[in-house]
């Protein structure tokens, strides 16, 4: 059996070649053109000696290149390694030796960090830097080469793309998705996330445009987004940056109809000034994942745009959907919906074992969407599964209905005197205060309890609060060991490209402050 995720650009080629693909700022691309524009990459590829299960980095923004580049890969049958684009030279370099890249294809603004990962990575043969509109910028190699007009018949279960988790164990971790884990997952979205099944079932065909502002070297971005559209003739708006008036402009000009976004961007839409308006009128579904969205940003998204936005729960290591909430179903609060179609979850104990309905535990999940394992580290793709279930190092509970409950992340539980608390529970209260913009709680050193819970706060423009009023509004939701002792306030909260809150930097700078 073949399967090759690039042969979606085929049909769709084929099937609607006049309709719109690509689109950034006023520059649009046919699915045909995109077609055409894959098969010209695979044949620079080849040309240059990439072959069937080589490996090719990508480090590139959201930008037309990006979809190009990766789809060229996978026609060829080689491996598309994506990477993050705030990586350093020496991660960059890191990357590239442990997942034997054999060229490195990088945006030019991105060079000093390109090269000096490039010259460190004896394994990396070739570099070709995109965007810089000379002679040698790969955009311009690509048009002047003939199309390749074969197509690698690659198996389901041949890896498709290696994404580099987060880290937060030590060195990133390769994480193998197969050409069958991401044609799955993203056929999820289109079939069962926003149609009203089974009364009727919408594919995102032409018409509707999905707004990459979710980076697309990570997997929410790759396959909610960009394989998700342009499986069905669906066209991808980029944004290369986010900023939440430039989303907003860009859904109004080019009727954006679906969007998908960590909580920190629905948090930069709520703190908008008044007086931006906007016409979102054309959206159709808006979503969330990354990090559990606090129920009070979901009605206030809904009082204050009129958006219902649809909570998932996923990792990179499953493609990275497990579970979400639909349409067609009604929407509880704090959850994440119930598990998607060929996919099981359940939540054990300490020692692995299955817990009753309701109890929480660390959820475990299997089927077509979890990954084929960790490149060249099988001891720790063995200590990730239990009996065949993958262990996602997330807490959380399962209803009796099926519907899921994130809780935390495992690792960033704070253990206070003895006392489990989970920092998104405590989150979660806090927001429902009016004046907070954002809030971050983390877990510090502590003599006597051995950690204490620390919330660090931005509030709304405008508005005074001290940290009284925090530990007042924790106190009426809260058990008396959960509330934070700590509140420090900020003008902003560091974030990574997703626009995850960069808590491991908040507990460094909170511990060497309280150091010293």
């Amino acid at each position: 059996m073949s399967l090759n995720l690039a042969f979606m650009l085929d049909q769709s080629g084929q099937a609607f070649p006049e309709q719109t693909a690509l689109i950034i700022d006023d520059f649009r691309i046919t699915h045909e053109q995109l077609q055409r524009a894959s098969k010209r990459m695979a044949a620079l590829l080849k040309a240059k000696g990439i072959a069937r299960g080589d490996k090719v980095a990508i480090l590139l923004p959201n930008v037309p290149q990006f979809t190009i580049a990766y789809f060229g890969i996978l026609r060829l049958g080689a491996v598309a390694v994506t990477l993050n684009v705030l990586s350093a030279g020496d991660e960059v370099s890191y990357y590239l030796e442990d997942s034997d890249a054999k060229m490195l294809i990088a945006w030019h603004d991105f060079a000093p960090a390109a090269t000096a990962g490039f010259n460190a990575a004896d394994s990396c043969k070739g570099l070709l830097m995109v965007g810089g509109g000379d002679a040698e910028d790969l955009t311009n190699q690509v048009l002047a080469t003939e199309p390749w007009e074969d197509l690698a018949p690659t198996t389901p279960d041949d890896t498709a793309v290696i994404i580099y988790t987060s880290g937060t164990t030590g060195r990133s971790k390769g994480v193998e998705l197969t050409h069958f884990n991401l044609y799955s997952n993203a056929q999820y979205m289109p079939l069962w996330l926003q149609s009203s099944y089974p009364e009727k079932m919408e594919l995102l065909g032409p018409g509707n445009v999905t707004l990459a502002a979710l980076p697309l070297f990570h997997s929410f971005g790759q396959t909610c987004m960009q394989n998700s559209a342009l499986m069905y003739g669906g066209a991808i708006c980029y944004l290369p940056r986010w900023d939440a008036c430039a989303a907003m402009e860009a859904i109004e000009k080019h009727k954006i109809t679906i969007f998908a976004g960590v909580p920190t961007m629905y948090m930069s839409w709520l703190a908008m000034d008044a007086n931006n308006q906007y016409d979102l009128s054309s959206l159709r579904a808006t979503m969330s994942g990354g990090a559990p969205l606090p129920w009070a940003i979901h009605e206030q998204m809904k009082a204050k745009f009129g958006l219902t936005v649809l909570q998932g729960f996923g990792l990179t290591e499953t493609s990275p959907v497990c579970c979400f909430s639909q349409l067609s179903a009604p929407i509880l609060p704090n959850s994440s919906g119930r598990p998607i179609w060929g996919v099981e979850m359940r939540v054990v104990d300490e020692n692995g074992q299955f817990v009753e309905r309701g109890t929480e535990g660390e959820i475990v999940v299997r089927g077509h969407c979890v990954m084929k394992g960790y490149y060249k580290k099988p001891e720790a793709t063995a200590e990730a599964f239990i009996d065949g279930w993958f262990r996602t190092g997330d807490i959380g509970k399962i209803d009796a209905e099926g519907n899921v409950f994130v809780i935390d992340r495992k690792k960033e539980m704070v253990l206070r005197g003895g006392f489990n608390v989970y920092p998104a529970e405590v989150e979660r209260v806090i927001f429902e205060h009016p004046d907070i913009q954002e809030v971050a709680v983390i877990g510090v050193p502590d003599e006597y309890f051995g950690e204490e819970v620390m919330a660090i706060v931005v509030g709304r423009p405008g508005t005074r609060l001290s940290a009284d009023d925090i530990v007042a509004h924790c106190k009426e939701h809260l058990a008396a060991y959960k509330y934070p002792r700590i509140v420090e306030f900020r003008e902003a909260l560091p974030k990574g490209p997703t626009g995850k809150v960069l808590k491991k930097q908040l507990v460094a700078e909170a511990k060497a402050k309280r150091a010293s």
